[in-house]
């Protein structure tokens, strides 16, 4: 595995020392922000849970037609988190967060109002 690496053109990180047991964390070999997200498929019309897997960067399911009823359509619910039960139908994709600095740098306090929209406060330094 290490050789195959070496003679790769194009060397894309792909974040395999991030464990899927934490919500989020920086990766070791490339810096960058990772965020764990849990992926799960179901059939649109019976609702059964289908073995999902990634695809171009898409969450599809494995198989093309629902064993139970026989459904092309599916839907893909992001899990909040994984449990055991969920665990052999889900799928995990881990999404580099480009702004999360900007993110944790600044600080926003928003006023609530019972007249419209709320609005941004002005923030002093």
């Amino acid at each position: 595995m290490f050789i195959t690496n070496l003679f790769r053109i194009n060397r894309k990180c792909t974040h395999e020392h991030v464990t899927p047991d934490r919500e989020c964390g920086y990766c070791p070999d490339c810096g960058k922000f990772i965020k764990n997200e849990w992926y799960i498929t179901r059939c649109a019309c019976c609702g059964v849970k289908l073995k999902a897997m990634i695809k171009n960067g898409e969450v599809i399911p494995q198989y093309k037609f629902c064993a139970n009823c026989g459904c092309e359509e599916f839907i893909v619910e992001k899990l909040d988190q994984i449990n055991f039960i969920d665990i052999n139908f889900a799928v995990l994709k881990k999404q580099v967060v480009e702004d999360y600095a900007k993110i944790c740098s600044t600080t926003r306090c928003w006023q609530e109002r019972t007249d419209g929209q709320p609005k941004l406060l002005v923030q002093y330094l």
